[in-house]
C-alpha cells in the first residue's frame, strides 16, 4: 500500500495537464494500481535467487509466498490492469496501459541490474503519466510533466541499486542536487499550490538524501528510496496544481502523509 500510494498521482497529473481529468480517471488510476503491483510481484519472483542471500527476509525466500503464487498474481493483475485501462479510456488507453505492462516486465526480467535499469523503470513511470492522458486528443500535452515524473524516477531507481551495499557521497550528492533542480523547475514561481507542493517535495525526499550524503550506508541508501517513493505524490500534487487544477494537487498530495504512516510498517521498497 505505501508504494501504491504514489501511483495514482501519475494518471492525475496526466489527465489534467491533457485537459482530461474526470470519471475515466479514477479508472485509469486503477488500472495503473494493478500494473504497479503486477511489476512488484513479478519483481520478487525474478529477483528470488538474489534475494535468497541478500534479503532472506522477502516473501519468497522466507517462504511465505511460493514463486509459482508471486508469478500467477503478477499475470492476474497486468491482465486486470490492461483490461481496466481498456473498461476506463477505450483503445488508446489500453495501447498504452499495454506498453507500459511490457515496459514493467522488461525491467523486472531484463534491464535490472544492467545500465538499461533505471531508464527502463522511467519508461515505465513516463507511460503511466500518459495513462492518464489517453482519452484526450492531445496526450502530448501531458509529456513535460511525463519527464518531470521519470527524472525522479530515474534518480530513485539509481540510488536504490545500492540499498544493500550501500554507495560512496558522490552519488547521493549528485541524485540531491539533481532532486532540488527538478523540484525548482516544477515550482517556478515562489508562491502559490505549486510552488507550495514543490518545495515539500524536495525538502522530504532532499532530507532523506541529505542523510545519506552525510552517511551512504545501506540503511541510509534504502531509507532514501522508501522516501522517495512515498514523497512522490508531493511532486505529482505540484505538477497537476501547474496544469490548473490545484485542488486536485492538494489531494494528490494527500497521499504522502499517510503513505509515510503505511510506510513506517511495511517497507515500500
Amino acid at each position: 500500500m505505501p508504494a501504491a500510494l504514489s501511483v495514482p498521482g501519475d494518471v492525475v497529473a496526466g489527465a489534467a495537464a491533457a485537459g482530461v481529468l474526470g470519471r475515466r480517471t479514477a479508472g485509469l488510476a486503477t488500472a495503473s494500481v494493478c500494473l504497479y503491483w503486477a511489476g512488484m510481484a513479478a519483481n520478487d519472483w525474478a529477483d528470488r535467487h538474489v534475494d535468497a542471500v541478500e534479503r532472506p527476509e522477502r516473501p519468497i525466500p522466507a517462504g511465505r509466498v511460493s514463486p509459482g503464487a508471486a508469478l500467477a498474481l503478477a499475470a492476474g493483475l497486468t491482465a486486470a490492469g490492461v483490461s481496466a485501462a481498456a473498461l476506463a479510456g477505450g483503445r488508446r488507453a489500453a495501447a498504452v496501459a499495454g506498453a507500459l505492462a511490457t515496459a514493467v516486465w522488461a525491467y523486472d526480467t531484463a534491464a535490472k541490474g544492467t545500465a538499461a535499469g533505471p531508464p527502463a523503470m522511467a519508461l515505465c513511470r513516463v507511460l503511466d503519466v500518459l495513462l492518464g492522458a489517453a482519452p484526450s486528443a492531445r496526450p502530448a500535452r501531458a509529456l513535460p510533466g511525463a519527464l518531470a515524473v521519470g527524472a525522479h524516477t530515474y534518480l530513485l531507481t539509481t540510488l536504490s541499486r545500492h540499498e544493500v551495499s550501500g554507495t560512496g557521497q558522490r552519488l547521493p550528492a549528485g541524485t540531491l542536487a539533481a532532486t532540488l533542480a527538478l523540484a525548482a523547475g516544477v515550482a517556478r514561481r515562489p508562491a502559490g499550490v505549486r510552488a507550495a507542493l514543490a518545495a515539500w517535495y524536495a525538502g522530504r525526499f532532499g532530507l532523506a538524501q541529505a542523510r545519506a550524503v552525510a552517511e551512504p550506508s545501506a540503511g541510509n541508501i534504502r531509507a532514501a528510496v522508501g522516501t522517495g517513493i512515498v514523497a512522490l505524490p508531493a511532486l505529482q500534487g505540484a505538477l497537476t496544481a501547474a496544469a490548473g487544477a490545484p485542488r486536485a494537487g492538494l489531494a494528490v498530495a494527500a497521499a504522502e502523509p499517510l503513505g509515510r504512516v503505511l510506510a513506517a510498517k511495511v517497507s515500500p521498497t
